[in-house]
């Protein structure tokens, strides 16, 4: 199957994927559930993909186990997370603004949005699974699974961490300064950049897989600047207020001893 034929295919998958996920919206209520079908996506590309392209097998094996165990296990995390929680704030302003049509609203400016942004992000799962057939796993090979493996630290401790810290009722109105969370305030979000950082080394085997990097600087940006440390940061502001004293002290992103402090 050439290159144009698997992104179509697999930016139709996408769109169902998340067409699945409105039709659960439209029976429970709650455009959140987007979350839990996140994850999961990317593990129906990587496979879709990997059963299209006639790469390296050891390659695309990897590949897919790593986006595989990463998905599966963001969905586990996130369903858990908002089982039984109110609508998130952005979804529920969408619907203040539009109360007569979010629920038809909602597949285009939330769910298909979603499917774009998940199929640009999955470039380099979608084109790494067409490095040469030949041969087994390379340095970049190794190098992207490293990457992985320390981006997958930090997401899945730092959300268990942080999962763990809200649920104990001596926490109400506390930040969570221990553990991951004293080196870089949004460990979860600098362990996924990193994770893609490292699938997109892998997909630089294969021809034209450098301009992948699109997929990962992509989603470093969100988690930066739009769905990520920015919009969680705002919201803390809101119900704590000792949040500066916080980012004077610990790095945004990247992982640092803390600074000291202040008298």
């Amino acid at each position: 199957m050439n290159l144009a034929a698997l992104l179509t295919i697999n930016l139709a998958a996408a769109a169902a994927v998340m067409f699945l996920a409105w039709c659960v919206h439209l029976a429970g209520g709650k455009a959140s559930v987007v979350d839990s079908f996140w994850g999961p996506g990317f593990v129906v590309l990587a496979w879709l993909s990997l059963a299209a392209s006639h790469g390296n097998p050891s390659q695309q094996l990897l590949i897919a186990l790593l986006v595989s165990i990463w998905g599966i296990r963001l969905a586990f995390h996130l369903t858990r997370r908002n089982l039984g929680k109110p609508e998130d704030p952005r979804y529920a302003d969408m619907q203040a603004k539009h109360p007569d049509t979010f629920r038809t609203r909602s597949l285009l400016t939330v769910f298909l949005l979603q499917a774009a942004l998940l199929w640009i992000i999955a470039l380099p799962v979608q084109l790494g699974m067409r490095g040469p057939a030949s041969g087994g796993l390379d340095v970049l090979d190794g190098l992207g699974a490293l990457l992985w493996c320390v981006g997958f630290f930090f997401e899945a401790v730092g959300d268990e961490q942080l999962y763990r810290f809200k649920a104990d009722p001596a926490n109400k109105g506390k930040i969570l300064d221990r553990g991951l969370w004293r080196y870089t305030r949004h460990p979860n979000y600098f362990g996924e950049a990193l994770m893609w950082w490292g699938i997109f080394l892998m997909a630089c085997s294969a021809p034209g897989g450098w301009w992948t990097f699109i997929g990962p600087l992509l989603l470093t940006f969100l988690l930066l600047k739009v769905s990520g440390v920015s919009l969680t940061e705002r919201k803390m502001g809101q119900r704590h207020t000792e949040l500066e004293e916080y980012k004077r002290r610990v790095s945004a992103f990247f992982p640092r001893p803390p600074r000291e402090r202040a008298p």
